[in-house]
C-alpha cells in the first residue's frame, strides 16, 4: 500500500485534513501541537471503476456507481518548528516518521492566520508563502545530518578494492525509502570527488537534498482556502510548482453531513445534493462550501490525494480477475481488487503485486478487456484488467 503523509507547521490543519480523508476519530484543535504520536489510518484515491464499460456496476465497498475508490495508507505526524531537524520541538519524531511515506502533502494554512511557530494570529498577518518550502529545508538538513553522521562508514568502506559507492549509499540511504536506482540516479546528476573522504559538507547537503527531492515529493496543500484573504491563493500558486486549494473543515463537514444522510455526497465530487432536513444555519453553511468548491472544484481533500498519487508518483490503476470474461475472482465477485502501479509497469509486476507468489509462478497474462493474451512486456493503463495465469493459483 502507498503511503502519503501529512506535514506542516503546527495548527495548519492536518489532523482535521487526516480526520476528514480517513473518518478516524483523532484530537482536532487550534492550538500547537494537537498531534503528539503518528495517527496512521486508511484514505483512498479516487479513479474511474472499469464497471463504467460494462453494462453493470460492480459490487465492490470501494466502488460507488463507477467512482472507485483505491486504499492508501494516509500518516498525520507531529507539527513541524524552524529547527525541527536538530530536534526542536517534535522534530526528530516528525523526520523519522516521514521516512517511510511515498510522496508528503505540505498543509499550509493558506488564510496566514497562525505564525511559523503555529500560533495563531489574525488572519491575513502571516505570508503563507514562508510556510511553503519549510518542510523541504528542514528535511533536507535532516536528510544531511542522516548523511554525515554515516560518512564515516563509507569512508572506511572506500578503502576495499571492490568498493561501489552507489552501493554503499543506497545501504546507507536504504531507511530513508532511497533504491539503488534512486541513488544511482542522484549520482549521474551530482559533480562529486571519486573519493569519498574529499567529500565536504556541500557534497553531502546536495546529495541530501537531490535524494529527498528523489524519494520524498511534495504536494502544497493551501488548507482553510475558506477564509484565506484575496491573492493567498495565487501567491502559493506561484510560489510551488504543486498546489491545491483545500477546505479540509469543509470535507470533514460534508463527510458527516453524508454518514448523517443530510446530504449526497462522495468524496472528490464537485457539488452535493441536500436531501434531508437541515436548518436555515446548517444550509448557510453548506453554501458556504459550496462556493468554495465552486471555485476550485472540490473541497481539494480528495484532490490532494489524487494529486500526489497518480500525478506526482505518475500511477496507475489496474485489476486483476481470475474470469476474463465476467471480470470475476474465484467468488465472482466482479472487479473485487484494486492495485496502484507504477506507470510503465507491466502483468508480471502486477503478478507480484498481487503476491510473491503469483509473481514467482508466473505464466502470461490476458487483457481481459480485449480477451487475448498478451506479451509480457506490455505496460499496463490506467483501467487494465489482467488476468494473471500462474502456477500459483
Amino acid at each position: 500500500m502507498l503511503s502519503i503523509a501529512l506535514a506542516g507547521k503546527p495548527n495548519a490543519g492536518k489532523s482535521t485534513f487526516y480526520k476528514a480523508a480517513t473518518m478516524a476519530d483523532v484530537d482536532v484543535g487550534n492550538y500547537p501541537f494537537t498531534t503528539i504520536d503518528a495517527n496512521r489510518g486508511v484514505s483512498h484515491v479516487r479513479t474511474e471503476c472499469p464497471c463504467l464499460d460494462r453494462e453493470e456496476r460492480c459490487g465492490d465497498d470501494n466502488c460507488r456507481d463507477g467512482k472507485r475508490y483505491v486504499p492508501v495508507e494516509l500518516i498525520d505526524v507531529a507539527g513541524l518548528v524552524p529547527g525541527a531537524h536538530e530536534g526542536r520541538g517534535l522534530g526528530n519524531q516528525f523526520l523519522d516518521e516521514l521516512s517511510t511515506a511515498d510522496v508528503i502533502l505540505n498543509v499550509v494554512d493558506a488564510s496566514g492566520g497562525t505564525d511559523a511557530e503555529g500560533e495563531p494570529v489574525e488572519v491575513g498577518e502571516h505570508d503563507p508563502v514562508e510556510d511553503v518550502h519549510f518542510v523541504e529545508e528542514e528535511m533536507d538538513l535532516w536528510l544531511a545530518s542522516i548523511v554525515e553522521r554515516n560518512w564515516e562508514s563509507i569512508e572506511r568502506q572506500s578503502r576495499s578494492p571492490d568498493f561501489k559507492l552507489d552501493e554503499s549509499l543506497a545501504d546507507m540511504l536504504a531507511g530513508v525509502g532511497a533504491s539503488e536506482l534512486d541513488v544511482a540516479r542522484t549520482l549521474r546528476d551530482l559533480e562529486y570527488p571519486e573519493d569519498p573522504i574529499a567529500w565536504t559538507d556541500e557534497h553531502r547537503e546536495a546529495l541530501a537534498t537531490e535524494i529527498r527531492q528523489r524519494t520524498k515529493p511534495l504536494v502544497v496543500v493551501a488548507n482553510k482556502a475558506d477564509i484565506a484573504p484575496d491573492g493567498n491563493i495565487e501567491a502559493l500558486q506561484e510560489a510551488a510548482d504543486v498546489v491545491v486549494p483545500a477546505t479540509a473543515d469543509g470535507e470533514l463537514a460534508l463527510r458527516n453531513a453524508a454518514q448523517a444522510g443530510v446530504i449526497d455526497y462522495d468524496p472528490g465530487d464537485p457539488d452535493f445534493d441536500i436531501v434531508g432536513d437541515v436548518s436555515d444555519q446548517q444550509r448557510e453553511g453548506l453554501n458556504r462550501i459550496r462556493g468554495v468548491m465552486e471555485e476550485y472544484g472540490g473541497t481539494g481533500v480528495q484532490g490532494a490525494l489524487d494529486t500526489a498519487v497518480y500525478d506526482l508518483l505518475d500511477h496507475l490503476t489496474a485489476y486483476p480477475v481470475q474470469n476474463e470474461t465476467h471480470w470475476t475472482d474465484g467468488q465472482e465477485n466482479v472487479l473485487p481488487d484494486a492495485f496502484l502501479l507504477r506507470q510503465g509497469a507491466t502483468p508480471k509486476d502486477l503478478a507480484y503485486a498481487v503476491h510473491s507468489d503469483i509473481g514467482d509462478g508466473y505464466i502470461h497474462a490476458v487483457d481481459a478487456r480485449e480477451n487475448r493474451r498478451i506479451s509480457d512486456e506490455t505496460e499496463l493503463e490506467e483501467g487494465s484488467v489482467i488476468k494473471i495465469v500462474s502456477d500459483a493459483n
